[in-house]
């Protein structure tokens, strides 16, 4: 059995390291030169783990230790998570990995003759049983066509014309990755927190090799740039919140600062048509506000995997596909929504009320919402025939 994948991100390497896998002939088009990585890191959790078990991919990365939960912008908590047993379990096994090294250890999985990088995808059709992509060097044909090709998919778009396009979520997201500061050194997990303020949130994790992965996310038009650099434009945001955020964005460098409006796609009526699948962002983009984009992409490519070797059909094995991903990645998509919602409020009435309500709330109902995603497991929903 043929298939081509459209994208070399980490859905479509991993979709491709399992179908290799399991002996279909593959052949993955990435419209940048080296597969290059875009991007800084990525929060992996357990059901991530077990989706690169089932795609054959062992990533050895630094766990994340405890988390120490949620801060108001001037230093108090909101809701603390290091003080939990309970909590700690769950949040002490999340890597924050490096999405070099995770694109690394995917490609490792994949064969070198099924590697095409820059070829660009600019359509795609369906002939028969068979579908054919469209690339700016002329054309494949294959079994099968797995559509991992991003939020603006131009499978997506030549497949599913009827499907409305992406949304921006109303936030803008800066990332960083820097060595460690002086100031978290022996800081202990209290320091390891996400903090909301008006209208935006930073959080930062570590990371392997002395290093530490920081975010902030604010509420502003889409395209809009730092007038001065975008260093100096999370140092304007975030310079008054409590430490250690402005003595780690005092140690910052321009060119370690991205910058990217977050985008989302509304619902989906099917992840599949004919002998054609989404994975990943280019079925179910999600704002990060979870930290499960990713994790759901790699769940994505598993359970894809598995049910072509377990359904009697192709067809078949498509059908449970898309029965099992969109139910999952919708509910993810509308929760992290409602966590955009939750974290960006800006009027200051509202803000109180809303921390007042979680510190109130009983610890085991965060607990259930941090094991909630995680439970996932690659075989569930797939029986052979």
């Amino acid at each position: 059995m043929e298939a081509v994948v459209a994208g070399g991100g980490i859905g479509g390497l991993a979709v491709a390291a399992g179908l290799s896998r399991r002996g279909w002939d593959v052949t993955v088009l990435e419209q940048t030169s080296e597969f290059g990585v875009v991007g800084s890191a990525i929060s992996l959790w357990p059901n991530a783990f077990r989706a690169l078990d089932t795609v054959g991919v062992t990533l050895g990365a630094e766990r994340l230790g405890a988390a120490g939960g949620l801060r108001d912008w001037r230093g108090g908590w909101i809701v603390r998570m290091d003080d939990d047993a309970d909590a700690v379990a769950h949040t002490a096994k999340a890597v924050v990995a490096h999405r070099h090294d995770l694109r690394t250890a995917l490609l490792a999985r994949v064969p070198d003759a099924a590697q095409l990088p820059g070829v660009r995808v600019t359509g795609a059709r369906v002939e028969g049983a068979r579908a054919v992509v469209e690339h700016d060097g002329g054309e494949l044909s294959a079994d099968l066509l797995i559509g991992a090709d991003g939020v603006h998919s131009p499978v997506r778009r030549a497949l599913w014309p009827e499907a409305a396009p992406a949304r921006y979520s109303g936030q803008t997201a800066w990332r960083l990755i820097l060595p460690r500061p002086e100031i978290l050194m022996g800081a202990g997990v209290a320091m390891w927190a996400e903090t909301w303020g008006p209208g935006a949130v930073f959080g930062m994790f570590p990371m392997a090799d002395g290093r530490v992965y920081c975010y902030g996310t604010g509420t502003v038009p889409p395209g809009t740039r730092g007038p001065d650099g975008e260093l100096a434009e999370l140092r304007r945001r975030f310079g008054d919140w409590c430490e250690p955020i402005p003595t780690i964005l005092a140690g910052a460098t321009e060119e370690q600062v991205l910058r990217n409006d977050i985008y989302y796609l509304p619902r989906l009526p099917a992840y599949v048509r004919g002998p054609v699948a989404l994975l990943g962002d280019a079925a179910h983009a999600m704002t990060p506000n979870l930290g499960q984009g990713g994790c759901q992409a790699l769940e994505d490519a598993a359970t894809l995997s598995v049910a072509v070797e377990t359904q009697p059909d192709l067809a078949t094995a498509l059908r449970r596909y898309d029965a099992l991903r969109r139910p999952r990645t919708q509910a993810m998509g509308r929760k992290a929504l409602m966590s955009r919602d939750v974290s960006h409020l800006s009027w200051p009435p509202a803000r109180s009320a809303r921390n007042v309500l979680l510190r109130a709330m009983p610890k085991s109902v965060f607990i259930r919402s941090l094991a909630q995603p995680f439970s996932w497991r690659p075989e569930e929903g797939l029986v052979r025939g």
